[in-house]
């Protein structure tokens, strides 16, 4: 049998993009030097498959609904660089990376540029490494050489520990109720990208798949005797176009891939609050009157409480769900009960689903004008099981159907005093993948863009409120999802199942969401399904939750039990405490989210993020990071009131947040857990702004401003800068906001702290307090004053 060969010759460079072609054959080769760190390659046959992208937007908050031009390089940099080609290899070269490819099959290997070095961090698989010409069959591959020493994180969603490597994963978004978090794949998300870190070398690189096909990524555990070892992408349709994002250092990958894929959203502040929620209450026959009681437990418990989500029983005719449909037996009358949760200070999210049931009062209309998608004849409208009966999805790459759902969203909701959508079951369980979706005018199958209509439908519900409430910052929740969707939402993990392992793999799912540019993210605190949580496991769960930019107890108790902070009334004095905590680092957590908006930088954070030197944060462990100087230790193990916790190695070393303790980075230490608090440490040096006030269900709104200060115990410097805005409509757009700057110096024998504002935005405060551990006796000089011994200092602004 003769070889065959796969020779490409180059045959063009233009505008930073050099051209081969098959020499033999249909295929194409493009590759695109876009950034220093970022060269993109592109293989497909005669012509692409999809010439749109809707998922890579450098730096934009937003783009059109008909996508970008896939070709489009615009957006980026585009710097200068060297190539070579000959008859056998092409050599492209930035400051930064270097890749060579093999022009037999165009195998790429590629080298990290340290001063004079030259260092390879990946190559593709010398045997076969593409599909092409489907000599591997149907569908889109690509092998990469795999290293025992390499760790893998990243692909969004994925249940298990946080490195992936040995492991195997379906990319396909599905509606897995009661999922096991250790163990469940696929999940809801469909986020193709991954970093890949060599732990002899300390150098990552990221690489990412525009394609929204059902794919698979085996990390190591397939094996085959005639390739060595390799790992694999395969999806099922589309082009083969990835990015590869090179460090070296893994925060970098992570923000780069975040800014690729679009800005964070800018969301009001009070998204970050405690935000209730049970599919019991609308599945009520007395909806209303069950929702108002769970405003007047919040006033009589003093359980601050900023948004609630409204579930689909709202929806309801007979004992089913119908989108867009108010049950007026269950809530007559919906103004009233939004006007009297707006009175006590809290905003609504109203949950709607992308499909109609076959015997919605509105299917006829939208199959008359062809507004679902179509069957593979793209004559018939497509008809999938969906949650209570068979129906039909939106199809939001028809025109028509998009602005439909944006007049349905501000006409049923919006103008009900809704604040918020909650955009639910938006997986797109349509399983003939040769379905048809308008595709803007131009027809495509469903199974190439499965997770665009989930993704174009969050969009809708975007537009809608953006236009109907121009100044005010739109909010909106999604559960399935796609890189993208941290422009127009938050999510969180779906449906868990109630027990320890949930809470604690739960964790580590977050970190995957997070490490994949997804920040704004939470998980149903008490677990979703399964029996009520016990007491204790309660408590720990919203002592979790209470350190997530989404923080929302909800629950379809199997047991037909409900989740709230009041359940067990032994534990209510400590779910309030945590609660009324999280209050307290509001403005901690808002600047986190303006960072994430602004900075591209992850709110949760594995400590190895900002770690990187210290090996021993790669160790599989329960902490985590929210920002810098937050290492949050929860207790996931029934019985657990003293906890281990490993201490990055970091030459200020750590305080006990809860008993003012100093400890040494690089060590494990046994800290206090008991049931009333979370176990939580500061980085030394670091500086906390919380909300000063005496803050109640009543007196929510009340703002004041204070600053934790943690000083270092020697020779050091810090600085923090607190972003202020109104929280809530669009004037930041105009350069209405203002920054609160502490810098804090430190030696043997002073701590010197100096507060300065600037900015249009007047503050809603003129002082502020300056709080330093109880255990701190150094001299204190503030503004250039010397100050009194003490703990807490008023400083005028």
């Amino acid at each position: 049998m003769i070889k065959k060969n796969y020779n490409f010759i180059f045959e063009k460079y233009e505008d930073n993009v050099l051209e081969f072609r098959l020499k033999e054959g249909l295929a194409v080769a493009k590759v695109f030097v876009l950034e220093e760190d970022m060269i993109r390659v592109l293989l497909y046959e005669q012509k692409l498959k999809l010439d749109k992208t809707w998922l890579v937007a450098p730096g934009m908050e937003d783009i059109e609904k008909e996508g970008r031009d896939r070709l489009d390089i615009s957006p980026f940099t585009l710097p200068k660089f060297n190539y070579e080609v000959d008859d056998n290899s092409c050599t492209i070269e930035t400051t930064k990376m270097k890749v060579l490819f093999n022009l037999d099959g165009m195998k790429a290997t590629w080298y990290y540029k340290d001063g004079e070095d030259e260092i390879k961090f990946a190559n593709d698989r010398k045997t076969q490494a593409y599909n092409l010409e489907n000599s591997l069959g149907e569908g889109v591959y690509h092998y990469l050489e795999r290293n025992l020493n390499e760790q893998y994180y990243g692909l969004g969603e994925k249940s298990g520990n946080s490195d992936r490597h040995g492991k195997r994963y379906r990319m396909m978004s599905v509606d897995p109720m009661g999922y096991d978090a250790e163990t469940t794949d696929p999940l809801y998300k469909h986020i193709p990208f991954y970093i890949t870190r060599n732990k002899d070398t300390g150098i990552s690189f990221g690489i990412f798949y525009d394609n929204l096909s059902t794919s698979i990524f085996d990390m190591g555990n397939e094996m085959d005797n005639y390739h060595g070892k390799y790992r694999m992408y395969n999806a099922e349709d589309g082009d083969l176009d990835y990015y590869i994002i090179l460090g070296p250092k893994m925060k970098h990958i992570t923000q780069r891939f975040s800014w690729l894929t679009g800005k964070t959203i800018l969301t009001p502040k009070w998204s970050i609050g405690y935000s209730g929620s049970t599919m019991s209450y609308t599945d009520a026959p007395n909806a209303q009157e069950q929702l108002q009681n769970f405003v007047k437990d919040c006033k009589e418990n003093d359980m601050p409480c900023d948004s609630f989500q409204l579930s689909s029983g709202y929806t309801s005719i007979g004992n089913k769900r119908y989108v867009f449909n108010w049950n007026r037996d269950k809530v007559p009358t919906p103004k009233e009960m939004a006007k009297d949760f707006h009175d006590n200070g809290i905003r609504l999210c109203a949950n709607i689903k992308p499909a109609l049931l076959i015997d919605h009062p509105m299917y006829g209309e939208l199959e008359q004008k062809k507004m679902f998608v179509q069957d593979r004849s793209g004559e018939n409208t497509e008809v999938a099981q969906f949650w209570d009966e068979l129906g039909a999805y939106i199809d939001f790459t028809n025109p028509m159907a998009f602005n439909w759902w944006k007049q349905q969203v501000t006409e049923k909701l919006l103008e009900y005093g809704i604040d918020s959508t909650w955009n639910d079951n938006n997986e797109y369980e349509i399983w003939d993948a040769e379905a048809k979706a308008n595709g803007f005018g131009k027809e495509i199958n469903i199974g190439q863009i499965r997770p665009l209509q989930s993704l174009l439908m969050m969009k809708a519900s975007y537009e809608a409120q953006k236009e109907f409430a121009p100044d005010l910052r739109p909010y909106l929740i999604s559960r399935s999802g796609c890189p993208g969707m941290h422009r127009y939402v938050q999510t969180w993990s779906g449906d868990n199942r109630t027990g320890y392992n949930n809470l604690k793999f739960n964790i580590k799912m977050g970190i995957g969401l997070s490490l994949s540019g997804v920040y704004n993210i939470g998980h149903d605190v008490g677990g979703f399904s399964g029996m009520a949580p016990e007491p204790e496991l309660f408590v720990r769960w919203v002592q979790n939750g209470i350190f997530h930019p989404r923080f929302t107890i909800h629950s379809w108790n199997d047991d037909a039990t409900v989740n709230e902070p009041w359940m067990y009334p032994e534990m209510t004095q400590f779910i309030r405490s945590a609660i009324k905590f999280r209050t307290k680092i509001t403005p901690y957590l808002y600047n986190l989210v303006y960072r994430a908006h602004s900075y591209y930088e992850p709110m949760i954070r594995p400590t190895f993020y900002d770690f990187e030197s210290d090996k021993k944060t790669f160790e599989e462990c329960d902490d985590f990071m929210l920002g810098e100087d937050m290492l949050v230790a929860s207790v996931v193990e029934k019985g657990q009131f003293e906890r281990n916790v490993y201490l990055p190695a970091y030459d200020d070393g750590w305080y006990d947040f809860n008993t003012g303790i100093w400890y040494e980075g690089g060590q494990e230490v046994t800290i206090p857990a008991p049931l009333h608090y979370t176990p939580l440490l500061i980085k030394a040096g670091g500086i906390i702004p919380i909300n000063d006030a005496e803050v109640t269900f009543e007196t929510k709104g009340n703002d004041e401003r204070g600053f934790m200060l943690f000083p270092s115990r020697g020779c050091d410097e810090s600085e923090y800068s607190l972003y202020e805005d109104d929280g809530l409509t669009n004037d930041y757009r105009k350069g209405i906001y203002s920054f609160v700057n502490v810098k804090m110096t430190t030696d043997k024998n002073k701590v010197e702290i100096n507060i300065e504002t600037h900015g249009k935005y007047e503050l809603p405060y003129k002082t502020v307090k300056i709080y330093l551990p109880m255990l701190e006796t150094r001299e204190v000089i503030i503004n250039g004053v010397k100050k009194k011994r003490e703990n807490i200092y008023k400083v005028q602004l």
